[in-house]
């Protein structure tokens, strides 16, 4: 029986608990109230297990209070949430609001997000087993160097006083952090891979996709155990509307075949089989219905969207021919009747970053024209992420260098690729300049991202010593990462298998999310933050 400690339960005397809680005073009143006395005790004893690092005087009242219950106590560090395989999350909720939010600025606030942040990923690192070299992108906000350093001393006292008491030495991996502001393009753009496309257009909460007909809805979970998802999730669209029907094809004339011969044993295979069938069938009907929908949504609007965002992006159209004029690309996108304000403020947005900001003059136009007055912060207030809106002389945005990725091949309307695969090649390949990406240990670990062995190692063992061996970079965005950006670790996993590549940050994005979140920074705060506990 799974029940939450904050709430009254049934007594269950002659049972055993678990109790997988977060080290908070909350949580600890919890568990000291279920064994408050020994005659009536919720529960025969305890087995407590903290998410993290319990603090001193928690751990006191629970030795105060009772002692005697408890059979187990442990910090098992994972206070953070494995998204995907390749992807976690702090699940901070108002993250973002916290970190941007001007009326925070002076606020103990901040700092205190940025603790608990670099607190969770150092559970993250001790999971992994790692002591990485900790580096930032630097630039205009100190938010990165801000978090890195913290990150870099509990690192440092976590290794101290972890269960071996012996300090680990830095291990060969790499744990980047870098501010959202640090490529806001991939943050707005349309996407046209599956999953990413799905989670823009399609209403899916929770990972939850919903289909049928309104009050007879069906719903499908997208999750990490549905092989056929995680096969075609990062695929573009066009390649997925091709591949499931093959797949369903495929799965039913399997099952015609073994229809045909119908011994007894064949019988027997095929009555096991059928619920695996219907299960698989179903799956793909799922997939195939996502799609379609991704689809219609695209050729009904999306798709005359996308040129224009690709062209703005890349500051060239599909024939490398350079943009000379930005507002001519942009005007038709604004003056379309068919498409919704938060589409023609995502191209005011790709214009803005693609000209380095623009005039109050002509962005005060633009808002008028389109008649987005209210919604007018989701552009302006990117000024808080230290994107320029506003261009002027200081405002020079040191733009990360761009690999020249033009013998790739790619679908004409998805040229663009985030900023952040660049960045997990480069730190791979060893190329990310230390000025710009500098380390916040005095002797950062050997890096051998690429995999070049010395001739002085021993050949390698098994598979799984190899993984062990392999060198891991972490990437962790302050402020949110996109779907695009998660594909980015896998495909570069992929790409160099020396090295694995996890991403995460302190939450998901799709763009229509974060607008809502750019606009938000500047009001008040207890109208968007949940009340603390």
């Amino acid at each position: 029986v799974v029940e939450n400690v904050y709430k009254t339960r049934e007594p269950v005397p002659h049972m055993k608990a678990i109790y997988l809680i977060t080290p908070t005073k909350k949580s600890v009143d919890g568990l000291i109230d279920d064994f408050i006395t020994r005659s009536s005790s919720r529960y025969k004893a305890a087995y407590v297990y903290f998410t993290d690092f319990c603090p001193d005087n928690l751990f006191n009242k629970i030795k105060s209070s009772c002692a005697k219950s408890i059979r187990r106590c442990k910090e098992i560090n994972i206070s953070f949430f494995p998204y995907e395989s390749r992807v976690f999350t702090l699940n901070v909720p108002d993250a973002f609001y916290r970190c941007y939010s001007p009326t925070l600025e002076k606020t103990k606030d901040k700092d205190a997000v940025m603790q608990v942040m670099a607190e969770q990923i150092v559970t993250l690192c001790a999971t992994l087993d790692e002591n990485p070299g900790v580096r930032y992108k630097s630039g205009p906000s100190d938010k990165a160097s801000k978090l890195a350093q913290l990150v870099e001393k509990n690192l440092e006292n976590y290794y101290k006083t972890d269960e071996k008491s012996q300090i680990k030495a830095k291990t060969h991996s790499q744990l980047i952090i870098i501010d959202r502001g640090f490529d806001p393009v991939s943050t707005v753009l349309h996407e046209l891979t599956f999953q990413a496309m799905a989670y823009d257009l399609l209403p899916i909460e929770n990972d939850t996709y919903k289909q049928g007909p309104a009050g007879k809805e069906q719903e499908a979970i997208l999750e990490e155990d549905d092989e056929l998802w995680v096969k075609i999730r990062h695929k573009h669209i066009a390649d997925v509307i091709e591949e499931i029907p093959k797949l369903l094809k495929e799965v039913s004339s399997q099952r015609k075949a073994t229809e045909g011969k119908l011994s007894i044993s064949a019988l027997a295979q095929l009555m096991k089989k059928m619920p695996h069938y219907r299960k698989e069938i179903s799956r793909q009907v799922v997939h195939l219905n996502l799609a379609e929908d991704c689809m219609s949504k695209f050729k009904s609007n999306i798709e005359r969207l996308c040129k224009t965002e690709q062209d703005l992006a890349l500051g060239t159209d599909a024939e490398g021919q350079k943009v000379k004029d930005s507002m001519r690309v942009l005007l038709p996108v604004l003056l379309n009747k068919s498409h919704e304000s938060y589409d023609k403020i995502r191209a005011i947005l790709l214009y803005i970053f693609s000209t380095n900001g623009t005039t109050q003059e002509n962005l005060d136009k633009l808002i008028q024209n389109v008649q987005i007055e209210s919604d007018s912060d989701m552009i302006r207030n990117w000024k808080y992420l230290d994107v320029p809106v506003i261009s002027s002389s200081a405002a020079q945005q040191h733009k990360h260098p761009r690999r020249d990725r033009s013998a790739e091949e790619t679908f004409q309307l998805s040229r663009w690729t985030p900023v952040i695969k660049d960045v997990m090649e480069d730190a791979i390949e060893n190329k990310l300049d230390s000025k710009d990406w500098p380390y916040c240990s005095q002797c950062p670990p050997t890096w051998n991202g690429s995999g070049a062995v010395s001739a002085r190692q021993k050949p390698k063992a098994s598979y799984q010593n190899e993984r062990k061996s392999s060198a891991r970079l972490i990437i962790f965005v302050i402020g949110g990462i996109t779907y695009s950006e998660m594909r980015s670790a896998y495909e570069v996993s992929q790409a160099y298998k020396s090295c694995e590549v996890f991403i995460g940050s302190t939450h998901i994005l799709t763009p229509r999310r974060l607008l809502d979140e750019v606009k938000s920074l500047s009001k008040p705060k207890d109208t968007v933050c949940i009340k603390d506990e």
